[in-house]
């Protein structure tokens, strides 16, 4: 009997239980789907985390109060700059010294000749989740930031319309704010927001501009554009009060400098903090290379853990398949009988079977692909899947072992009859 035959019998076979057969290929169809969704899921998470790190730029590093170690001022859970989080570090272990906020005179003595590295370093204080309100209506910003006029440089922050906020008005404590572009729109609408005033907590600032929008989420719970950035004397003395710093955002004078400044910036506050030998800092110096490491490597983690979890689906339609077809070789016993009987080889009743369970496996990776490739055409719990086409080959080529591998037992059982045992049965 040639392969074709041996096809035709199975597909015969399969016909002739058509909503067995379709509830079969059902489960492949969830597991191959699942495995290549949730695949691009991770990717596109681990894709979005990678563009919020490289907005801030190639050149900035990040000081943050340590949350371990000698511990931390105010703000200490903040390890990236405003809307990122996570964080890598480079500080000492040791024996615990008394905590020292960062201040803004710690980030005014980054820059000098004893940083050459170092172009810019700008102090930042941050209030979560404030809302602000302009002519009856209101918005709930993720982060209402204050800082000094180089912030927009070393955290690239474009203003789109209007000026930045100048060093004068972070002296006189100036009441002025540049909106991102989120905020503007949801407040203003259509309404030119420049020279307008927004209340935030009782506080009326005027806007001075709008910040270009970033366009790189979908999430409004991550939305980087749900941003305020205002003078640090203003914001201190409105909002945040006059502790430490939430971090530092240090911009290097190039990205070839970077490390430089790193150590330079290290040096300066481990003196001013009166960090020495072995004992453990309190701040944390971190670089958008190390940051980029550490979370892709999360990242990466977490799409394995997606992908192990969706392989389990696969793993529950193959047995769907060997159950299947253990019922299918019992109820056709007697047909096997009757075809090694008339002198059918024992290779071509076990193809059939295997053929079978094949067919069906393939039919459902099939599927499952398209059902995978056309979900990630959506957005997921603001992820935009990104397809890995690796997921898409391994999964519909795992089906096919799966088919073939739990539809070998039965496909056996099949082979072994006896014609006179199998002809006997009812």
């Amino acid at each position: 009997m040639n392969p074709l035959e041996v096809l035709r019998f199975a597909l015969r076979g399969l016909a002739a239980d058509k909503l067995r057969s379709g509830l079969t290929t059902l489960g492949i169809l969830i597991g191959v789907g699942a495995v290549i969704l949730l695949v691009a899921v991770g990717n596109g998470s681990a894709e979005q985390v990678k563009k919020s790190i490289q907005r801030l730029g190639a050149d900035s590093l990040t000081v943050s109060p340590s949350t371990s170690g000698g511990g931390g001022g105010r703000g200490g859970g903040f390890g990236g700059p405003p809307g990122m989080g996570g964080q890598s570090q480079q500080q000492r272990t040791g024996p615990r010294t008394q905590a020292r906020d960062l201040t803004a005179a710690d980030a005014s003595a980054l820059v000098g000749k004893a940083a050459p590295s170092v172009k810019s370093a700008s102090p930042v204080v941050t209030s979560q989740s404030v809302t602000a309100g302009y002519s009856g209506t209101s918005v709930t910003i993720n982060q209402f930031v204050g800082t000094t006029p180089s912030y927009f440089a070393a955290a690239n922050k474009t203003v789109a319309s209007g000026t930045p906020f100048t060093d004068a008005d972070v002296t006189a404590g100036t009441k002025t704010a540049v909106l991102g572009s989120t905020v503007a729109e949801e407040l203003f609408g259509q309404v030119d927001p420049l020279g307008k005033r927004i209340d935030v907590g009782g506080i009326r600032f005027t806007v001075a501009g709008v910040l270009k929008a970033s366009g790189s989420s979908s999430s409004s719970f991550n939305d980087p554009d749900s941003i305020v950035v205002a003078p640090l004397s203003a914001v201190q003395a409105t909002l945040t009060g006059y502790g430490g710093l939430n971090q530092v955002i240090v911009q290097a004078t190039g990205a070839d400098t970077v490390d430089a400044a790193q150590s330079e910036v290290t040096e300066i506050l481990n003196q001013r903090h009166g960090i020495t030998g072995s004992a453990a800092a309190d701040f944390t110096v971190s670089s958008q290379a190390s940051v980029q490491s550490a979370v892709g490597e999360s990242t990466r983690t977490f799409t394995v853990l997606l992908a192990a979890v969706a392989a389990i689906s696969l793993l529950v339609g193959g047995i769907g398949i060997t159950n299947i077809m253990l019922v299918t070789v019992t109820e056709r016993t007697r047909e096997i009988g009757i075809r090694k009987a008339i002198g059918a080889p024992r290779g071509a009743i076990l193809g059939q079977f295997v053929a079978e369970a094949t067919v069906l496996s393939l039919i459902g990776g099939v599927l499952g692909v398209l059902v995978g490739v056309v979900g990630s055409r959506f957005t997921i719990v603001g992820v935009k899947p990104v397809l890995v086409p690796s997921s898409i080959v391994l999964a519909l080529g795992v089906s096919v072992a799966i088919g073939l591998f739990f539809g070998g037992y039965p496909a056996n059982r099949a082979a072994k009859l006896r014609p006179i045992e199998a002809l006997r049965h009812e």
